[in-house]
Formats: C-alpha cells, structure tokens, sequence
C-alpha cells in the first residue's frame, strides 16, 4: 500500500470514529489534520497549523457572514413570520392548491432572510402548518412542501452556505450571489407547478378556498412584508449593480431592518441583545468550522491527496457529467450524516481538484453543490429539515421522509436542469461583469 492510500484511509477513519462519537465538527477536523500532518507530512505541523488558523480567520469575504446572520435575526425578531402568511395569502388563494403556495414563496421569501435551510422551514412552518390545518389541508403535501422549500435557505441569496463555500474555494462571493437567483426561482416555480398539478388530481384533497381579495386589499395585507422584500431586493440588486461589495450590502441590510424593527415597534433593548448574541454564536460556529476545515485541507496537500485524487479521475476518464453523477451520490451519502456545512468544507480539499482537472466552471460548480447539499437536508437520517418538521408536527422521521420525496425528486430534476443548460446559473454573473 503506497503512502498516500495508507494516508487516505488513516484520514477516512479518523473523522468516522470522531464525528462517530459525537465530537465538534471543527475539532474532528483539526484533528483528522493534525493528524495526517504528523504522520504523513515532511514538515512538523504546530507553526503551518496555527499560521493556517490565524489566515482563514481574516479572510475578508468572511466579514459579510456575521452581518447577514445579525440582518436575519434582527428581521426574524421584528415579527416577519407572523405577517408572512397575511402578506403572501391573498396573492396566491387564486392558484391551485391555495395556500399551499404559502410554504414555497414564504420559504423564498425567509430564505433571502435567514441564509439557513433549518431555520428557514422552522420559521415557515411554525407560521402556516397551524394556519393550513385549520383549513383542512394535506397534511403530508403540507409537511413535504414545507421540508423540501425550506432547503431554499442555501440556495437563495444571501446565503451563508455560499459565503463558506466563496472562502473555502478562493471565488467571489457577489457573482456566487447573482448565480443563484435563477436557480432559486426556478425551483420556487417548479415547486408551485407541482403542487398546482398535484391540487388538479386530487381536488378532494385540497383545503378551503380563501376568500378572494381585490389589489388594494391585497397591498393592504402586504404592508408589513412588502418593505422586507424591498430591503431583500435593494440588497442583491446593489450586488448585482456592482454599487455594493456583500459586506457593504450586509451593512445596509442591518440598518434597513433595524429601522423595520424600529417601525414595527419591537426593536427594544433586549431584542436587539439577543439578536446579536445569537448571530455572535452561528458566525463564531461557522467561522471555527472553516479554520479547522482549513488545516485539514492543508494537511491533506501536504499528503498529495488532491494530486492524486485529480490523476485518478484524469485516469479514469470520466466526463464532467460523469463526475458529477458520482459526486451527487457522493453528497448525498454524506448528507445522510452531516449537515450542509460540514459536508462543503470537509469535501472541498478532494473535490475541488477534481473539478479543475475536468474543467468545470467553479461559481457554477458552488450551485450545483449547494442544489446537491439541498437535497441533503431532506435525506433521513439526519436531513436537518425532517429533523426540524418530526418536533414540529410529532410524526415519524420516515413518514415525514416519503411525503417530502416528490420535492427530493424535483430537487434532482433541477440538477439536471442546470447541467444540461448551465446558462441558468452562469447567465447573470456573466452579464454582473460584462
């Protein structure tokens, strides 16, 4: 056995008996690093690692994490989810399946907030699973709808997940922004067109038809979320328009939703505390994973995996399209143990020379990641949404698993989408810098 399979394998078992028993994410990989630094390495690893820690911490694309998480707390906070289901109502009671389109368009909508896909389909769902019960909806097309739109927390900017993959993979995190706004709202209509289909078929299954609105009701309902969609959109089209750099967008959004707050009457002293507090944690959280995540990637070159790894599937000659359907099954497997995070910093030192050596774009490669991590989160049995909806709703993992099935399936269809015309993700960011 040559040096870097044995390497390979001494890694691979090290993270499986650490994250196996329950130990932090980030110290697993500092560990696994430090680790195969020792034993695999030509350097001693105390002065490279500790270098390589200070270096990820002050990387500057990392500046617009804390500040998005602040914006999404300090929003959450400000009551956006009670006026979600008022605000979005009236404009989709007319569709097939009525307020079911709540779930999609209100996780669209706390996506753009909240940047996370657990916390999306909490938030969503805590709103309109009381709602939609009472009006006598399917429940398992409520519970499915819900866990598979709340995966649009990574997908639709700004998104945290983007911002960790911009630092782990050196690529801009403003053109990663701009690509996954179609994307976003491609699934967002591809999910609404399968539940209007579904409502078609099976109409004595569908709820109570609201009362219709006129425009002017409708605007009235909407006050208190028209200006949040305002502040979502002032955000990415500043990006977009290249006025704004994502830090200094991050910083309008603060003071956009302080000032929501402040007109909503519930910025007070203690909810402006907590939300900081909050989003001290998460960032602190995300930013530890991504340092250790680093000296594991500089422990695992160090060893020549990556070389070898890219001379492997040079070897093999697999096209693009082929590595891609092993790395979605790939992701898919890790998905069913770790949550999305974790698996794009623990896979980014392998599968980013991968990549290259097949010639794939890297802004596209981050989407179509983060559409694969989506998937993840509805996979038993650790799919962090099914997690989320099992305390919400008191049903089992693997009921609440085949009702959200549909939605994986629709989720897999927008990677092929994506593949087989890949202008969907790299038109904007190449008109952004045109």
């Amino acid at each position: 056995m040559d040096t870097v399979t044995l390497a390979s394998l001494v890694l691979l078992l090290t993270l499986l008996l650490l994250l196996g028993t329950g130990v932090w994410i980030a110290l697993s990989l500092l560990t696994a690093g430090f680790v195969v630094f020792t034993f695999f390495a030509p350097l001693p690893p105390g002065s490279i690692l500790a270098a390589t820690i200070w270096d990820s911490s002050w990387n500057w694309a990392l500046t617009a994490l804390p500040l998005f998480v602040w914006m999404g707390e300090i929003l959450m906070r400000s009551g956006l989810s009670a006026s979600l289901f008022r605000g979005l109502s009236p404009w989709v009671a007319g569709l097939p399946g009525g307020l079911m389109h709540v779930n999609v368009v209100g996780c669209g909508v706390m996506a753009a907030v909240a940047g996370s896909s657990a916390v999306t389909c909490a938030t969503v769902g805590r709103m309109s699973i009381p709602e939609l019960s009472a009006r006598n909806y399917d429940r398992k097309m409520m519970v499915g709808s819900l866990a598979g739109a709340g995966t649009f927390g990574l997908l639709i900017p700004p998104s945290i997940i983007m911002i960790v993959y911009g630092v782990v993979a050196q690529q801009s995190v403003a053109r990663l922004f701009i690509a996954g706004i179609l994307p976003g709202l491609m699934l967002i209509i591809m999910f609404s067109g399968y539940i209007a289909i579904w409502a078609r078929l099976n109409p004595e299954r569908d709820g109570d038809v609201p009362e219709r609105m006129g425009f002017g009701a409708r605007i009235r309902a909407s006050r208190e979320l028209i200006p949040v969609v305002l502040l979502i959109g002032a955000i990415i089209g500043s990006i977009y328009g290249g006025i704004a750099t994502p830090t200094e967008a991050a910083s309008i959004g603060i003071l956009g939703a302080l000032i929501l707050a402040a007109l909503n009457r519930t910025l007070t002293r203690q909810m402006f505390v907590e939300s900081l507090l909050s989003a001290t944690r998460i960032s602190c959280m995300i930013s530890f994973i991504i340092a250790c995540a680093a000296c594991l990637s500089i422990a695992v070159g160090f060893a020549d995996i990556p070389r070898v790894a890219a001379g492997w599937v040079r070897d093999m000659n697999l096209s693009p399209t082929g590595l891609l359907v092993v790395l979605t099954l790939f992701f898919l497997v890790m998905g069913c143990f770790l949550e999305g995070i974790s698996i794009l910093v623990l896979s980014s030192s392998v599968v980013l020379p991968m990549i290259q050596a097949v010639g794939i774009d890297p802004i596209w490669f981050g989407i179509y990641a983060v559409i694969v991590i989506e998937c993840a989160q509805i996979t038993p049995p650790v799919g962090f949404n099914l997690i989320v909806l099992k305390s919400m709703t008191g049903r089992g993992i693997g009921e609440i698993a085949a009702a959200t099935f549909p939605f994986l399936l629709i989720l897999l269809a927008a990677i092929g989408l994506i593949v087989a015309f890949p202008a969907i993700v790299t038109f904007l960011p190449d008109l952004m810098f045109r």
